[in-house]
């Protein structure tokens, strides 16, 4: 499946209600052939529950295995379930930080964020100041939102649009440049409403959040195998059935109504004259296609899990693995993280470089530059494996470094000034050097 289209609009282009209106009509387009499928296919709509019924005499059972959910939610598990550690050595910029993430839930948001990126290949993050005069942050998927951005080199955003339906089923939006938003409604035509509001932040109150380059989600390229897998073992289950009701044959020998009925309910068979061991009774069975079904399904399931690189954690043979071991057969879901991390963080320095730049923060402008970024793999946690790495590192890195290793550890920051506030307690709040302290207790000769 080809990657989706980027729109663009070029500088010299007014963005009237004609022009809007064609654009939500493509993303219209990209909506109904492209992120309805990735959506129905993570909610376990398949192909095989849309395929032409059978015939009523014929087994017509119909089984999906969501691979696609399974694929999302744990490479999002791995690559984001242990939340990004965000700090800055600027004290007020780090606490700011805490509060605005705190006060939006931003945990929980860039997990549900990183989880749209996989299911559609990219995904969307609007900010606005609300009611109490506090910044909020929402996200947003591409099936009720898009960017336009200019034609340049630098795809330097113009424009976002968001739609949405009210509770009687009107279609409404709003569209944002780098200083208004404006709101339109859509029913006979798209026309704005008279409003305009400045948002007052510096740019287009938006991020677009993508996956990779491509902006291809996790299971797309796979999704044709994934259909094909549940055609597989759907007619694995109707050959089940068939054999389950497989008809008896029975040749030599006339039976009234009321002796097949006795034979069905009773299951015993007794033939007796001259010509009974000429009698033939036995089921009529199709030609069995278990071992061909059996390898095209491991087959299958095997080529979902390696072209998506996602680990089958749940494989039998996978728990077995430990330390060096274990990371070497997530090392292809590493190399997706180190992709997915080099995206995200483009996108929160541009979160926090719009956020800083509206007066509301309270922050500089050029604050957004002394944040730092640390995410963390969710492998199985080794804590002792951890502190020793740690401990080693002493006198070598910074404390700061050292406990940026401890998966136990949320906010280094925090824990730093822990330490600190310890370490004064135990001094009688004096920092006290160890030589110092042995020289003073020294014995005098």
């Amino acid at each position: 499946m080809a990657a989706p289209e980027v729109f663009r609009i070029s500088d010299d282009e007014v963005m009237d209600e004609i022009k809007l209106s064609e654009y939500i009509a493509k993303n219209d387009v990209l909506v109904a052939t492209r992120y309805k499928k990735l959506q129905d296919a993570y909610e376990g709509r398949y192909e095989i529950f849309d395929l032409p019924k059978k015939e009523k005499w014929k087994p017509d059972v119909r089984v999906a295995v969501n691979f696609a959910k399974y694929i999302t939610d744990t490479m999002n598990g791995f690559f984001i379930g242990i939340p990004i550690k965000i700090s800055s050595a600027d004290k007020k910029v780090n606490d700011y930080i805490n509060y605005l993430d705190q006060y939006n839930d931003q945990d929980d948001n860039n997990a549900e964020l990183a989880k749209i990126m996989k299911q559609y290949g990219r995904g969307y993050e609007m900010y606005y100041v609300d009611e109490i005069g506090n910044i909020g942050i929402t996200y947003l998927d591409p099936m009720e939102s898009f960017m336009i951005y200019d034609e340049s080199i630098l795809m330097r955003p113009r424009y976002f649009v968001r739609t949405y339906k009210d509770t009687n089923n009107i279609r409404h939006g709003s569209i944002s440049n780098d200083e208004s938003i404006r709101y339109f409604d859509i029913d006979g035509g798209l026309k704005f409403r008279d409003e305009e509001k400045t948002h007052g932040f510096d740019g287009v109150p938006a991020t677009e959040y993508v996956e990779n380059a491509e902006r291809q989600g996790i299971y797309e390229t796979v999704l044709s195998m994934i259909n094909a897998y549940n055609k597989a073992i759907s007619e694995k289950a109707n050959d089940v059935d068939y054999f389950a009701d497989a008809y008896l044959k029975i040749l030599g020998a006339k039976l009234n109504d009321d002796e097949i009925k006795f034979i069905r309910d009773n299951r015993i068979m007794n033939f007796e004259g001259e010509d009974g061991d000429k009698i033939i009774a036995e089921f009529m069975a199709k030609p069995s296609a278990d071992a061909t079904q059996e390898n095209l399904l491991d087959r299958l399931e095997r080529l979902i899990f390696q072209v998506s690189m996602v680990a089958n954690i749940n494989d039998e043979n996978f728990g077995a693995a430990s330390g060096i071991a274990l990371k070497y057969k997530l090392q292809s879901m590493s190399n997706l993280a180190k992709t997915e991390e080099r995206k995200f963080t483009s996108g929160m320095n541009r979160r926090y470089k719009l956020i800083f730049s509206n007066p509301v923060s309270g922050m500089k402008k050029d604050d957004w530059i002394k944040i730092g970024y640390q995410f963390t793999r969710n492998f199985p946690a080794n804590l002792l494996e951890e502190s020793q790495i740690a401990g080693n590192l002493a006198g070598i890195t910074s404390e700061e470094t050292q406990l940026k290793v401890l998966s136990v550890v949320d906010d280094v920051k925090a824990e730093m000034d822990k330490i600190k506030k310890e370490n004064e307690l135990d001094t009688g709040g004096f920092e006290v050097k160890r030589n110092v302290l042995e020289e003073q207790t020294a014995p005098v000769n």
